[in-house]
C-alpha cells in the first residue's frame, strides 16, 4: 500500500472560483502531501510558465478517458505484440524521457521532477512501459489513488510505444471496480484513443468515489511485467 506523507499546511481555493484558463492558484510548495491534496481536490500542478512559478489548475471542461471508450485500431492491437509491458522497472527513465526539454510543449522541470520521483518512491505514482528487445522504447506515468489514475505525460521512440502502455494500462485497470484515467485536456491525438470532455462540475461530482474505489492491482506488485494488452 502507498505510504500517506505528511499534511500539507496549504489550502487550496475552491475549483469554482477560476478564470477561463483553468488556474487555480499559484504557488504553495510541491511537498508529496500537498500535491496529493491538489488530486483529491481535483487540481494538478504544472508550472504556468517554463520555469515559472507552480500553478494548480483544473480546467473546464476535463479531458478524461473511461476505460470503456479506448479506442484500439486493427494495427495497433497488432503493434501490441512488438512490445513487452512493464510496470515500475524505469520509472525514473519515463520521467527523464517526458522531461526531455527538445519535446515541444515541454513543462516538466526540476521541481516537478523532484515531485513525481518522491511520490513514486511512496507508492502513489507508477510507471508503464514499453520494452522491445531489452531496450525501454516508450511508456506513460501518473498518479494512482483509488480510481483514479491521473496521466501526467507519455513519450515514445518508436512507433506506437506510447499507445501500447495506454492500452495495456486500460487492460489492467479494467477489472470491474469504478476507474477513470484522467488526462487533464482533451487534443486531437488523446481524442483519436477515445478521450473525451467532462465538464469541471461533472468531473468533481464522480471525484469522491474514484478516491473511494480500492486501488488497482497492477499497482500494488512493485516491479513486474504484465501479460500482453
Amino acid at each position: 500500500m502507498p505510504l500517506e506523507p505528511p499534511p500539507t499546511p496549504w489550502q487550496f481555493p475552491e475549483v469554482d472560483d477560476v478564470d477561463e484558463t483553468g488556474l487555480v492558484g499559484i504557488g504553495a510548495d510541491h511537498e508529496p502531501g500537498t500535491v496529493l491534496a491538489a488530486y483529491r481536490a481535483g487540481l494538478f500542478p504544472m508550472p504556468v510558465e517554463p520555469g515559472g512559478p507552480m500553478g494548480w489548475w483544473s480546467p473546464d471542461p476535463r479531458g478524461v478517458l473511461p476505460l470503456e471508450r479506448l479506442v484500439v485500431s486493427r494495427s495497433l492491437r497488432r503493434s501490441i505484440r512488438s512490445f513487452e509491458i512493464r510496470v515500475d522497472t524505469a520509472f525514473p527513465e519515463v520521467l527523464d524521457h517526458c522531461a526531455d526539454p527538445g519535446r515541444p510543449h515541454g513543462w516538466i522541470d526540476e521541481q516537478i521532477r523532484e515531485a513525481y520521483l518522491a511520490l513514486h518512491e511512496l507508492g502513489w505514482v507508477h510507471s508503464v512501459e514499453t520494452w522491445q528487445d531489452g531496450k525501454l522504447v516508450g511508456g506513460l506515468y501518473g498518479v494512482a489513488i483509488g480510481g483514479l489514475f491521473a496521466g501526467e505525460s507519455m513519450f515514445h521512440l518508436v512507433n506506437d510505444a506510447s499507445k501500447v502502455a495506454l492500452v495495456a494500462l486500460v487492460d489492467a485497470l479494467d477489472d470491474g471496480e469504478l476507474r477513470l484515467i484522467d488526462v487533464q485536456w482533451r487534443t486531437d491525438h488523446l481524442a483519436s484513443l477515445g478521450v473525451v470532455e467532462w465538464p469541471r462540475s461533472r468531473y468533481l461530482e464522480v471525484l469522491p468515489r474514484l478516491l473511494a474505489s480500492p486501488p488497482s492491482p497492477v499497482f500494488s506488485h512493485g516491479e513486474r511485467t504484465i501479460p500482453e494488452a
